[in-house]
């Protein structure tokens, strides 16, 4: 059976402080019937979830349609991704996603508890024909052919904790959740005084973000994978990626790329249709959602 496009089973909501205003935020998310996509609404005003929707990557991925914005979408993008969901409404009653602990964790375990469901359709697919590619200052993403969803990212810090992390992973729903889901967004101690003396990242904090200083990492349980940080600019990646509005049946490959370099990417992919062509959505391996949550 082909790939279907899937909703939620009911509406369910949650909220958290918000990474940079450091305020309460609240989101619902909406079961949304085929072909609606990923939509933000605020204030009444629809902002679909889309690449050329993006107005700032500055310090994350931020939509925006007239005055309306919307920051931090990228967890929570990554999570509706990672667990194969095409179509939603996410009610927001401010200009920030809510951090919650750093990572996709806690929107996994939230739609996994209201329920996906199949709507009987296949979801829009492309495959990548030809590489497509972006750099910029030493980084850089591209798209490459392959047969199958593929993701391979590599980083390098100047710091002992981190260094050079590679990794490599075919992409399905399991490998998500168990994989990359749970991998925290991090910062360096230096970093935070700074953009919190400017107003910014106000609430991070050790309980939603990994934290170093020059020579070790500062939170008392450690890392959650010995390559936490690699997991984490892939799931930054899956949440970025995920704008495009269709499935990608290709290997995206990144060097040290972020949310910039990722937005790029796609506006690059999009405006060289010979890189690209529609295909059948493929064929989807059934698997248990909840079987995976637990192993989390």
């Amino acid at each position: 059976m082909p790939m279907l496009q899937k909703t939620i089973k009911k509406t369910t909501s949650v909220k958290g402080i918000t990474l940079h205003s450091g305020k309460i935020a609240a989101i619902e998310l909406i079961p949304a019937s085929v072909g609606t996509g990923i939509v933000f609404i605020r204030n009444d005003k629809h902002i679909r979830a889309s690449w050329n929707n993006v107005v700032d990557t500055s310090m994350a991925t931020t939509l925006g349609e007239g005055d309306k914005r919307i920051a931090t979408v990228e967890h929570l993008l990554s999570a509706i991704s990672g667990l194969g969901i095409s179509n939603l409404f996410i009610r927001v009653n401010g200009p920030e996603i809510p951090i919650m602990d750093g990572s996709a964790a806690s929107f996994i375990y939230m739609i996994s508890e209201t329920g996906v469901r199949s709507q009987g359709v296949p979801r829009k697919t492309i495959k990548i024909k030809n590489k497509v590619e972006v750099k910029e200052d030493g980084k850089w993403a591209a798209f490459v052919p392959s047969d199958s969803k593929r993701i391979t990212y590599a980083i390098s810090f100047n710091h002992p904790k981190i260094g050079f992390q590679k990794l490599s992973l075919k992409f399905d729903r399991q490998r998500y959740i168990k994989e990359i889901s749970r991998a925290r967004t991090f910062g360096f101690l230096r970093d935070m005084e700074y953009l919190k003396a400017n107003n910014l990242a106000l609430g991070g904090s050790l309980d939603n973000a990994i934290v170093l200083d020059d020579y070790r990492i500062m939170n008392e349980d450690g890392l959650r994978y010995p390559d936490e940080f690699v997991r984490h600019k892939m799931l930054d990646a899956v949440g970025d990626i995920s704008l495009a509005g269709v499935d990608i049946i290709g290997h995206y490959i990144a060097y040290k790329s972020g949310h910039t370099l990722n937005n790029r990417l796609l506006r690059k992919l999009f405006s060289t249709e010979k890189s690209w062509e529609w295909v059948s959505a493929p064929e989807e391996k059934v698997e248990r959602i909840d079987e995976a949550v637990e192993a989390i």
